[in-house]
C-alpha cells in the first residue's frame, strides 16, 4: 500500500487549484448564498471534540436555520435522542462545519466557522415549531462560505428516484438494534415508531 504523507506529495499528485475554487471562497453570506441557505431544509453539522469527530443531520420545514446577519447563524436544537453529541463537543472545540442540501439541486453550500450554545428564552421562543421551542440553539460566526463542486450528487444520482434503493431495502431502525442486542423487540420498536416520531417530532 502506497501511502501520501505530506502536504507537497499530494499538491504533486492533483497540482494547481482553478481560480475559481479560490474565488468562489467568501467570508460572509453574498446575496446568492444567502438564498442557497434560505432554500435548504437540510444542513450535515460536523463537529470536533476530546473523544474525536461528530457529525449530524438536522432538518426542518423549508428553511433548516435562522439568518441573522451576513456572519451569523441561528441552527435550533430540535428533540432527538439525548445524546448531544454535537452540543457536548461545541462547549468544549467551538469550530464547525456546515453542509447545505438543496432539493433537486446538485448544488452543495459549506459554512466554517465557531459556534456558542444558547439557551436565551427569548431567542428559543422565534425558533418554536408547533407551539414548541427548542432547547438550545446553536449561534454559529461564519469564518469561510462557499459553494460545493455539483460532481459529487450528480455521481451518486441523489435525486433520482431510478437510482434510489428498492423500497424495504434500506435496514429499519429496530433491526439494526437487535444486531447490537438480540433480546431487542425490533418488530415493536419499528410499529411503533411512525407515531413516536410523529408525537415527538418538536
Amino acid at each position: 500500500m502506497t501511502l501520501v504523507t505530506s502536504i507537497a506529495e499530494l499538491e504533486a499528485i492533483y497540482g494547481e487549484r482553478s481560480e475559481a475554487a479560490m474565488a468562489k471562497v467568501a467570508t460572509r453570506l453574498t446575496e446568492g448564498y444567502r438564498r442557497m441557505v434560505e432554500l435548504s431544509p437540510l444542513v450535515a453539522l460536523a463537529t470536533c471534540g476530546p473523544e474525536g469527530l461528530d457529525c449530524s443531520p438536522r432538518g426542518d420545514p423549508g428553511q433548516v436555520l435562522t439568518i441573522r446577519d451576513d456572519t451569523t447563524l441561528i441552527l435550533p436544537d430540535r428533540r432527538g435522542n439525548n445524546r448531544i453529541d454535537s452540543l457536548r463537543n461545541i462547549v468544549r472545540d467551538d469550530r464547525v462545519g456546515l453542509l447545505f442540501f438543496i432539493p433537486g439541486s446538485d448544488s452543495t453550500l459549506r459554512i466554517n466557522g465557531r459556534a456558542v450554545i444558547s439557551v436565551d428564552p427569548a431567542l428559543l421562543e422565534t425558533l418554536a415549531m408547533d407551539g414548541k421551542p427548542p432547547r438550545s440553539a446553536i449561534i454559529i460566526t461564519v469564518g469561510e462560505v462557499y459553494f460545493q463542486c455539483a460532481r459529487a450528487l450528480m455521481r451518486a444520482r441523489i435525486w433520482d428516484r431510478e437510482a434510489w434503493p428498492a423500497a424495504g431495502s434500506v435496514p429499519s431502525a429496530g433491526s439494526l438494534l437487535k444486531q447490537l442486542k438480540a433480546e431487542f423487540d425490533a418488530e415493536s420498536y419499528d410499529q411503533a415508531w411512525p407515531e413516536r416520531a410523529k408525537a415527538t417530532m418538536w
